[in-house]
């Protein structure tokens, strides 16, 4: 059985590069290397369809027939390059989203909200959202908050594993800079979701702080299953229950069980299980992580993410709570965000 709609909150298939085209990213990370890398990926985002293409944890070819589909799609932006270099990137894979939307049309529409997802839901074709992974993307610069807005961004992931010109990533100890303070109350005036995966606890503890409205953490599992750092805490879920937030399962093996054996279903299920014993019925949706992360064969392709929906429906969940999980929370979010 698959649900009527699925929204996808995070995947990485945007900017993924093939196995071929791994030592591109790495020869990113070399000042020696890094104008060759960096015309090599130029040619490959205006020359590739990479969300359609065979063999990826997400492809719109793949999409089961009858469900109704929601991708947000992230330009996910490497740690360590400058802030001119993280900004041209940025602007070559937010022309390589818009390029692939025209070609691939007939699939797909862009969307900048829940009006415009149902929109292209009643023409048959799946509603692709625009995000960011990694806050670099505003180079330092509060007025880039506005560009990205009107590049269609709707939600901004303020730092990957490392430290930015907001603040600090899972991978390091400091919390938001005095920027990111700014960044996080503009995200929010400009209508852009701040979204919390990455942050390391106390970066987690000075947005609360100045965050005002509702945020999400678009692909973070719960720490009390999985004891990664990357996963939040029972108070931070707690706390995003309160704040009416929304949180995005996580499909990657590493933050689903923490022994290094491959994960499946059943520890997806007991992530569900924590969430909901902390309240988060109406907060809980998908972030699959997909072309971005180690998924397990059980969970790597969006039949099996659809499939999901035969599973809650298997352990007892009731259909309104698997379609909460699934769509309805997304989308309700998304609605009372005024997105």
């Amino acid at each position: 059985m698959l649900p009527h709609a699925l929204i996808d909150l995070h995947c990485d298939t945007l900017t993924a590069l093939t196995a071929e085209d791994q030592p591109l990213l790495e020869a990113l990370r070399d000042p020696a290397r890094r104008g060759e890398a960096a015309a090599a990926l130029t040619r490959r985002a205006q020359n590739t369809n990479t969300l359609d293409l065979p063999g990826r944890h997400f492809s719109l070819s793949a999409v089961p027939a009858g469900v109704h589909w929601c991708q947000c799609c992230a330009i996910f932006i490497p740690d360590g390059l400058s802030p001119e270099e993280a900004a041209a990137y940025y602007a070559l894979f937010q022309a390589s989203f818009s390029r692939q939307m025209e070609v691939l049309a007939d699939k797909v529409l862009p969307c900048r909200g829940a009006g415009d997802i149902e929109s292209a839901w009643s023409q048959g074709r799946a509603a692709a959202i625009l995000t960011v992974e990694n806050g670099s993307a505003l180079a330092g610069r509060l007025e880039r908050v506005e560009t990205l807005a009107r590049d269609g961004v709707r939600m901004l992931t303020l730092t990957w594993n490392g430290e930015n010109e907001l603040g600090s990533g899972n991978g390091t100890d400091h919390g938001l800079s005095a920027f990111g303070k700014e960044a996080v109350r503009e995200l929010e005036r400009q209508g852009i979701v701040a979204d919390v995966s990455h942050l390391n606890d106390r970066g987690f503890e000075d947005f609360l702080a100045a965050a005002q409205r509702p945020f999400a953490a678009s692909h973070s599992n719960a720490r009390g299953v999985c004891g990664h750092r990357r996963n939040l805490t029972d108070e931070q879920i707690r706390e995003m229950v309160r704040r009416g937030c929304l949180i995005g399962l996580n499909c990657y093996n590493a933050f689903l069980r923490e022994d290094g054996r491959p994960a499946g279903l059943d520890d997806l299920w007991r992530h569900v299980e924590r969430f909901l014993e902390l309240g988060a019925e109406d907060c809980l949706s998908l972030g699959s992580d997909a072309d971005g992360a180690d998924l397990p064969p059980t969970l790597n392709s969006p039949a099996k993410f659809a499939g999901l929906y035969s599973l809650f429906l298997e352990r007892g969940l009731s259909p309104a709570l698997a379609e909460g999980i699934l769509w309805k929370n997304a989308l309700n979010f998304f609605k009372k965000q005024g997105i």
